[in-house]
């Protein structure tokens, strides 16, 4: 086996939530910090809590209505387009 290869093992590795130990394993890391546990976490405490990280529900908001603002931009320019195409066709066949 290769020496110095491996990273150095933590025994008793803490894993902190809000501030609060919540566990202690073993791992690679010395100290871990979480958001979120089997201890505060929705599905295993039954209380629903609405977690928007950063404003997220917002920026997905702002983007759905902007695609659709840009969709309906394209779709009018497409008509244009179209009726251009439409008007040059019967003016080359009245030539």
């Amino acid at each position: 086996m290769k020496k110095d290869i491996h990273p150095e093992w933590f025994p008793e590795a803490k894993i902190t939530c809000n501030g609060e130990v919540v566990a202690t394993v073993g791992s690679t890391v010395e100290k871990m910090d979480v958001e979120i546990w089997a201890g505060n976490h929705p599905f295993y405490t039954g209380k629903s809590t609405v977690l928007d990280a950063a404003g997220r529900v917002d920026r997905f908001k702002r983007l759905s209505e902007k695609k659709e603002s840009v969709s309906a931009k394209r779709s009018t320019k497409k008509a244009k387009k179209a009726k251009q195409a439409s008007a040059r066709a019967e003016k080359d066949s009245g030539k």
